[in-house]
């Protein structure tokens, strides 16, 4: 059975990373995948909160670092259980995939931790924003972090269950932090009602 799963996974890979292929998402999406690149968006994000949600801001962006530090290591301390190598790494799968980036990073593949720090955030954002802007444009968070996930099979350093195992994790993280901030926000604004 996990064999069958593993071929699978090899030919997903496969045409995500050679049957899509096209040179505007070889200039694209490897940097796409580089947490630099949005640093823009995380200072828009951060900005936001500060100018919309008042004394809970802080509250916010601190519970927003809690869910990624959480998912990070939760997909750090799978990765090294589960020991998966990377399609970069294993010698029976390279020579089928064009690896788009410089250097193959870290020994192990599943879960991606790219994808659940993203989906972690995403979700996060999603369900503590809703109150405040609704789901419309929140939504779309969960696009940005597809689209990261599609990033990191197209250029050749995870397989596809790696990203959607990755980002089942982080939804599961950003679904609970999200919760408690959403607690905590309630409670914040009983005490500033009382004062």
């Amino acid at each position: 059975m996990l064999q069958k799963i593993q071929q699978f996974d090899v030919q997903a890979l496969i045409f995500f990373n050679r049957k899509l292929s096209h040179h505007w998402l070889d200039a694209i999406l490897p940097w796409f995948r580089d947490s630099v690149f949005w640093i823009p968006l995380y200072v828009f994000l951060i900005s936001w909160g500060l100018l919309n949600l008042g004394k809970k801001a802080v509250w916010w962006v601190a519970w927003g670092i809690l869910t990624i530090a959480l998912s990070d290591q939760l997909g750090g301390f799978i990765k090294n259980s589960v020991a998966r190598i990377r399609p970069c790494r294993d010698p029976e799968v390279l020579p089928f995939i064009n690896l788009r980036v410089e250097h193959c990073s870290g020994a192990f593949s599943f879960t991606s931790n790219h994808a659940a720090n993203h989906f972690a955030l995403a979700m996060y954002m999603f369900a503590s924003l809703a109150p405040v802007v609704g789901t419309k444009l929140t939504r779309w968070l969960f696009v940005w972090a597809a689209s990261i996930c599609f990033a990191q099979v197209y250029v050749g350093v995870h397989y596809p269950l790696d990203v959607v195992g990755g980002a089942l994790l982080g939804l599961a993280c950003g679904w609970l932090t999200s919760h408690l901030y959403l607690r905590k926000a309630k409670s914040i604004d009983r005490l500033y009602l009382k004062s």
